[in-house]
């Protein structure tokens, strides 16, 4: 890319936006998976009583157990998220921009 098209690109509103609604979608998602697995060391730490209870009385399965895998499959889903608004959201935006500054 010429450095005439990165500074088209640059300088064009619709990319500054596209770097603002990025930026605060990532760094939303970013904080939650923080917080979920923050949240479950800090339960580990602090109350491993709740975790080693089991789920049902005659269960051998703790809380803890659940609350991990818990835990993996909200990162996942948040990953999808994130793939989801790119592919949606951004993509069409990315291609439009550098359409514009290819002219």
């Amino acid at each position: 890319m010429s450095e005439l098209i990165a500074s088209k690109i640059q300088s064009n509103p619709k990319y500054m936006e596209l770097v603002r609604r990025r930026n605060t979608l990532s760094w939303t998602l970013s904080a939650l998976v923080c917080i979920m697995y923050f949240g479950f060391t800090l339960m580990i730490a602090f109350t491993p009583d709740i975790l080693t209870q089991p789920i049902a009385a005659d269960s051998v399965i703790p809380v803890g157990m659940l609350m991990g895998v818990g835990v993996i499959v909200a990162s996942c889903v948040l990953t999808g998220i994130y793939v989801y608004v790119a592919n949606q959201t951004f993509d069409p935006i990315v291609s439009e921009i550098v359409s514009e500054a290819s002219k």
